[in-house]
């Protein structure tokens, strides 16, 4: 701070620690700022001597003086208090104080646009400046919803007053107005609705039209409430495909307004080469996370560095797409039929499969909570919160630390009620058949005879030509061949953590409650996982049997030393989500697992997850890449299915532009 005001221009500072200067005690900031400036205390004595003296007090207080040094900015003029209370997150007293200030304002609304959104502007100072980070910022949303659903009842009662007096009520001034949704077929919004807090908290209306929703909805609801900007988000890849058609309705419509693009399967690239072309009239922008949505639409929406800004965003997309093009050119593939020549060979001669301890379907229901909490993997749900860390070295990371300690603790917090409340009602099933490839395909049998076929599995192979002799990978290469006279197996599960969350996280929502909104999902999340990953457990030593001696604690599981593999239809090892419609039927998912499927293979409810099981000791995660035309074109005639829709779901892994793009291009 003193050194701010002689001139300094940078300071490296721990922002962990970093406390907020006027909030520092009056009698401690004293005493240190008699240290920094060398200045005799005016009790007499040194200022090292009543350094150590006020820190030994301050350290071992206890008791009513640490509960009166606690509550002391409970003795401060309301507006200070209000803004405290934003900025620490605290709920407490934000009823009585909201009223205290209402009641000395001319209207309501004044004190949401004075003390109010004075207090969240220092909350995105502070965020702005690494000062706070996404957890607290979501802790002060709180507090401002809170606030705000306290005065509505006031600000209703006036608008009717004035209504019968003739007078006209004047509306809240907003930095502008944001359409938000999870594209058509898509169910997963955390990150949706964590940048719609960050955005709320800086004084921007958001307009969340939920999930699965439409392009015509969105556009019908844009045009029709007059929004400054619409932002999509999505978490599967074939929401990639909707986020592209939506940029071309917007260009086709007559849209000019900024489209955001966020979500984890988003990126600067795909943004670049596949939607940005698309919307000619405005500005597509790709926004990484909820730390930047701020600064990106302040600069969309601002007169004086619009301009600029989208210059520069178009500019950099021009170099990111020719960069992709270049690398992409760079890159030699192979025909599928050399790829299939150099496929990862196994010697089946030596390797006898191991049989399950049963074949088709077993269902579990009511799976202790207690027990899937300790196989949570905690690094994904602190990157959830835009903590970037491996649990649990992130608890003392210099800067993070202290926001993913109390994280942790709200997190504890909510895991006890969830487990001993029994708000979630895990289900899962799983199930196992006889199996053998052919070619690319996995064939499942409806018995040992092996006579009828099931169902098939169409597996996808990679096609980048390799260096010292890699193969070409396919996940059929890890199930013995029919021609090889061995009998193998494979299994497939679906696990959910269960509907419940659905319904709490709303009651959350209700009650102005965003951060225990954002939470609960984060920790279904966690749950959904940590049952595949104990179910897959089961599997290996008990279900399955082949690895009867595994003897690994939950923490080591989450680097995967064991044997066997459990790929998703979805995921790099094999990129097509329409695979999930042959695993669900096999499963019999709604009925055993009460899991569906969305037009766009997205399961409901979003804390679910499902695979395959795979057992060889070869067996290794792998990515698929990008695929050729003849691939693809094998691909549509082994499925039975019209190419262009082939095309459509493998859009994202496409080394080509199906004709149907190439068309709309000219």
């Amino acid at each position: 701070y003193h050194a701010i005001q002689a001139g300094m221009d940078m300071g490296i500072v721990n922002a962990g620690q970093l406390a907020v200067y006027d909030t520092i005690d009056p009698e401690l900031r004293e005493a240190c700022e008699d240290v920094v400036n060398n200045r005799e205390p005016k009790g007499g004595g040194t200022a090292t001597e009543r350094m150590l003296e006020l820190a030994g007090r301050f350290k071992g207080t206890a008791g009513k003086e640490a509960q009166e040094r606690v509550l002391a900015w409970r003795d401060w003029p309301v507006e200070q208090r209000i803004s405290h209370a934003l900025v620490n997150g605290i709920t407490e007293f934000i009823d009585a104080d909201t009223d205290d200030a209402r009641r000395a304002a001319e209207r309501p609304l004044h004190v949401i646009e004075g003390p109010l959104m004075a207090g969240m502007n220092v909350v995105g100072d502070l965020f702005g400046a690494g000062k706070m980070f996404l957890p607290q910022v979501v802790k002060s949303a709180r507090v401002m919803k809170q606030a705000v659903a306290g005065l509505l009842p006031h600000m209703e009662a006036e608008k009717l007053a004035n209504a019968a007096s003739g007078i006209d009520n004047g509306e809240r001034q907003t930095a502008g107005k944001i359409l938000m949704a999870t594209v058509k077929g898509d169910v997963h919004d955390i990150g949706k609705n964590i940048v719609g807090v960050v955005l709320a908290c800086n004084n921007y209306e958001i307009i969340d039209l939920g999930v699965m929703v439409p392009a015509a909805k969105i556009l019908q609801t844009a045009r029709e409430l007059k929004v400054d900007v619409i932002g999509l988000s999505g978490l599967i890849t074939p929401s990639l495909d909707e986020m592209a058609h939506m940029a071309a309705e917007m260009e086709r419509e007559g849209f000019d307004i900024p489209l955001l693009i966020g979500g984890a399967t988003t990126s600067r690239v795909h943004t670049a080469v596949k939607i940005h072309p698309r919307y000619a009239k405005g500005q597509t922008v790709y926004v990484a996370d909820a730390s930047r949505a701020v600064g990106v639409v302040s600069a969309l929406l601002s007169n004086e560095a619009k301009a600029g800004y989208v210059e520069n965003v178009r500019a950099e997309y021009k170099k990111v797409a020719d960069a992709h093009a270049r690398s992409e050119a760079d890159k030699q593939r192979l025909p599928l039929a050399r790829a299939r020549a150099n496929a990862h060979k196994v010697d089946w001669t030596g390797y006898e499969p191991p049989k399950p301890s049963f074949l088709g379907l077993k269902v579990f229901e009511g799976w202790d909570l207690a027990e899937l909490a300790r196989y949570i993997d905690w690094t994904p749900f602190f990157q959830t919160w835009e903590l970037k860390g491996r649990y649990p070295k992130i608890l003392d990371d210099e800067d993070q630390g202290p926001a993913a300690r109390q994280l942790f603790e709200d997190a504890q917090a909510m895991l006890a009620k969830i487990i001993a409340e029994k708000w979630f009602a895990p289900k899962g099933v799983i199930g196992f058949w006889p199996a053998n490839t052919a070619g690319d395909d996995i064939r499942l049998f409806t018995d040992e005879a092996r006579s009828h076929e099931l169902a098939t599995f169409f597996t996808l192979r990679q096609q980048l030509a390799k260096r010292d002799g890699k193969a070409n990978v396919a996940l059929s290469d890890f199930v013995a061949p029919v021609d090889s006279g061995k009998a193998d197996y494979v299994g497939g599960f679906i696990v959910t953590a269960g509907i419940e969350e659905v319904t709490i996280a709303e009651r959350f929502v209700r009650a102005n409650d965003d951060y225990s909104s954002i939470m609960v999902k984060a920790l279904a999340d966690r749950f959904a996982e940590a049952f595949a990953e104990r179910m897959h457990e089961k599997v290996r030593k008990e279900f399955w049997g082949y690895a009867p001696d595994e003897n690994l604690a939950p923490d080591d599981l989450i680097g995967e030393p064991y044997r066997g593999i459990r790929p998703a239809p979805g995921y790099p090892a094999q990129p097509d989500h329409t695979e999930k419609a042959t695993l669900f039927r096999l499963l019999d998912g709604e009925r055993n697992a009460a899991v569906s499927l969305t037009e766009s293979f997205a399961m409901w409810p979003g804390s679910s997850v499902s695979g395959i099981y795979l057992s060889h000791p070869e067996s290794y995660y792998f990515g698929v890449a990008k695929v050729e035309r003849d691939q693809v074109e094998d691909y549509a005639r082994r499925k039975a299915m019209p190419l262009a829709e082939v095309e459509r779901w493998l859009g994202p892994i496409l080394n080509y532009v199906p004709a149907r793009y190439a068309e709309a291009a000219e």
